[in-house]
């Protein structure tokens, strides 16, 4: 007995251990350490640094449901468009961790640098044509999305800026997707942590003008979330061009390589256009959902956002079986690789199946909290909203994985087909069905959400089975 205390205790000790290592970051050959063990040093700090990145919507969500409930349907109209640009900057990821996890997994540092020099002046170039919509059309962004005349007129300004400083949210997204493929998952999650530090201070300083700043109410929270951004995107360059993360960039990087510039956009368009098919049809399904008016929007937008939170482990451990995938393959053990996709899917699940029984559980609690008291159907709604999209959590953890393991694999296209026939032909014209001609109403948009998101699941999990994604070249 005393033996086998001895050992448990040894354990929860190399289990501590490792979990201090993973945030405090160090250098891993994750192509030759035991899979448990790369899956934890890896997942853990991705863990942290997805639940760093929702967290600006939810600090954003919380101090703007102060403001009333036409605030935070501004907040949930506008994140729906800027899904776009969220989209963007995933499939500029995907591309980087491709090639740079398969440069890494075949120790070639060089190659590793240039594609990072070449995905950031991707996004720095792609940006500045996103910027345009904010610039000029805030209000007709939101005309678009069915908000009415008084919300435009009072809240536009928050549209506005949001999307004119995208380019910190896509340069966010390919940096940390360059650390994290060379293995450097921690630093990536300091990052956003010193972006959301800086969120947290200002968000209710500028909302609220407290002490020496001004009150500007919903447009102080864009003005916060891009500021925390911008400067966590400074301290990236630093760092990356500095050379004390794992990736180093020298000036010399800095020019064109049509090579691999070619290479990256065909892998990044796969990403890009998986993720556009997928949030194109979040921005049908709240264009669905303005129908049944404001309270319905506000109710969703804060269910969604504890949704997205609740889902980062998942995202986490999805980026983790990518990176492990991508330096294996090009380490040459795609045997090795197929393991940890197995592993993450398995470890994934059980995450997934316990957030979604506790936001079941309490779902009003949760949407009390980010609402006023006295907007008692807005609670309803999202009450409603939460327990119906989290029912379908067992099949979000498993998707994730499957996906992001064709991503790492470099076959950015299949997830494309994938989601194509699951958000288009099947998510959009359920949801529309459902809530337009029976007795659902809203709740026949969270049915089909659930629906496409389990099908995505399954499909993903067949295809994998078939092992083509091992032979692809990068």
């Amino acid at each position: 007995m005393s033996n086998s205390i001895i050992f448990n205790q040894q354990k929860f000790k190399s289990l501590l251990n490792d979990i201090v290592s993973a945030i405090k970051g160090h250098e891993q050959d994750y192509t030759k350490i035991a899979l448990g063990r790369s899956i934890l040093l890896l997942a853990v700090p991705m863990v942290l640094e997805m639940m760093m990145e929702s967290l600006f919507a939810v600090v954003d969500i919380f101090f703007v449901s102060r403001l009333g409930s036409d605030a935070v349907a501004t907040v949930g109209l506008t994140e729906s468009m800027m899904t776009i640009v969220y989209s963007i900057g995933f499939g500029l990821s995907a591309g980087t961790t491709a090639i740079v996890s398969r440069r890494i997994g075949e120790k070639n540092q060089e190659g590793a640098s240039v594609a990072t020099s070449q995905a950031i002046l991707s996004a720095i170039f792609i940006s500045l044509f996103l910027a345009i919509p904010g610039l000029f059309f805030s209000k007709e962004i939101l005309h678009l999305m069915g908000a009415s005349d008084k919300l435009v007129t009072e809240n536009h300004m928050f549209t506005s800026i949001m999307f004119s400083g995208n380019v910190v949210i896509i340069l966010l997204f390919v940096i940390n997707a360059a650390f994290r493929s060379a293995g450097d998952a921690a630093i990536a999650m300091r990052v956003l942590w010193y972006a959301n530090i800086l969120n947290i201070i200002l968000d209710p300083c500028l909302i609220f003008g407290l002490g020496p700043f001004p009150e500007l109410g919903i447009k102080g929270a864009a003005i916060a979330t891009t500021t925390g951004r911008g400067l966590a995107v400074v301290y990236q360059l630093y760092l990356i061009f500095s050379g004390k993360r794992g990736i180093k960039l020298l000036w010399s990087h800095i020019k064109i390589k049509w090579e691999v510039l070619k290479q990256l956009i065909e892998l990044s368009l796969g990403g890009t256009l998986q993720n556009l098919i997928a949030t194109t049809s979040w921005v049908v399904m709240v264009r669905t959902l303005s129908v049944f008016g404001s309270d319905v929007v506000a109710g969703y937008t804060i269910a969604i956002r504890l949704v997205i939170f609740s889902l980062l482990p998942s995202w986490g451990l999805s980026n983790a079986a990518s990176t492990l995938v991508g330096q294996n393959l090009g380490a040459g053990q795609p045997e090795r690789a197929e393991r940890a996709i197995r592993i993450t899917s398995v470890v994934n699940m059980v995450v997934m199946g316990l957030a979604g029984f506790c936001l079941i559980v309490f779902a009003p609690d949760f949407i009390r909290f980010f609402t006023k008291a006295s907007e008692l159907v807005v609670i309803d709604k999202g009450t409603i909203c939460l327990k119906i999209i989290s029912c379908g959590f067992l099949f979000y953890g498993l998707g994730m994985v499957m996906v992001q393991s064709l991503n790492g694999a470099g076959d950015t296209y299949t997830p494309t087909f994938i989601n194509l026939c699951c958000f288009w032909l099947l998510e959009i014209p359920l949801a529309y069905v459902l809530a337009i001609h029976t007795q659902f109403a809203e709740n026949g948009v969270y049915i089909a959400i659930v629906t496409a998101e389990s099908a995505m699941a399954i499909v993903g999990f067949l295809i994998l089975r078939r092992g083509k994604w091992k032979l692809k070249k990068v």
